[in-house]
């Protein structure tokens, strides 16, 4: 047993502690973003935060979150709707590309403010609501995506709206959702690895965390499919409006102390 942990945490900063957690968490996580769509995320971030240093956290943040979105996708995948990747995907490409030299002068705590209040307004709005966003929406998602995912790391609740307003069944939104944030997740991984992350230490236990984020993402779907359509929208509202209040706090704490 010793020894098949020191292969699961040899290299890394976590002792056997650190490493339950982890593999705990990631099942969590999971299981709350299957069931609903997205939440565990931030649960799983919070947490690795306690256990993990921050040069290592974000990028493997974004593995284990690139495998919890992706099992979702798979487990979902003709519930997609893939008419709006490609857009998502180009937009995405051009908001990691250049879009961080137009707004690196910005503070953190403005953007993070401004994210929050966007996100309200596409949760309530009525006329948001009663809309369904085409493939130029999702276009300029990805690009927003991309400059919310270098400075705050939210992308979830900003996507999430939109994957909500084009669908019309909750697996159609959890499905469609995970697919848009597999390819931000994946995307922030390249980078990492061009930046020159070396993620070889950390492979077995991302091994394991992924695994437990299958796990989770799994038992979340039986939880989804049982889950009246009202239900699954007030719960979706209920978080995503939970995490944007919380951005609006973490700015005004930054900026006012």
């Amino acid at each position: 047993m010793d020894a098949l942990l020191d292969l699961m945490i040899g290299g890394t900063v976590l002792d056997a502690g650190g490493f339950a957690l982890l593999a705990g968490v990631s099942f969590l996580g999971s299981f709350i973003a299957g069931a609903l769509g997205l939440g565990g995320g931030g649960l799983v971030l919070a947490t690795m935060a306690m256990v993990l240093p921050p040069v290592v956290l974000i990028p493997i943040h974004g593995v284990v979150q690139l495998g919890s979105n992706l099992g979702r996708a798979i487990l979902l995948a003709r519930q997609v709707l893939a008419s709006v990747l490609p857009a998502f995907f180009i937009g995405t490409l051009i908001g990691a590309g250049v879009g961080g030299q137009l707004v690196i002068t910005l503070p953190t705590p403005l953007l993070k403010a401004l994210l929050a209040i966007f996100i309200l307004y596409t949760v309530w709005a009525p006329k948001f609501q009663a809309t369904k966003p085409g493939k130029a929406t999702f276009f300029g998602v990805g690009v927003a995506g991309a400059f919310v995912t270098m400075f705050v790391g939210a992308t979830g609740p900003l996507v999430a709206p939109f994957a909500a307003a084009a669908s019309d069944e909750r697996q159609r939104v959890v499905a469609t959702h995970a697919a848009l944030m597999v390819i931000q997740h994946g995307l922030k991984i390249v980078a990492f690895g061009l930046l020159g992350f070396a993620f070889g230490p950390y492979v077995p236990l991302l091994v394991v965390l992924l695994a437990c984020g299958f796990a989770g993402t799994w038992c979340g779907r039986q939880v989804l499919d049982k889950l009246p359509e009202r239900v699954f929208r007030v719960g979706l509202k209920t978080i995503i409006t939970v995490l944007s209040l919380k951005l609006l706090y973490d700015a005004a704490r930054a900026t006012f102390g």
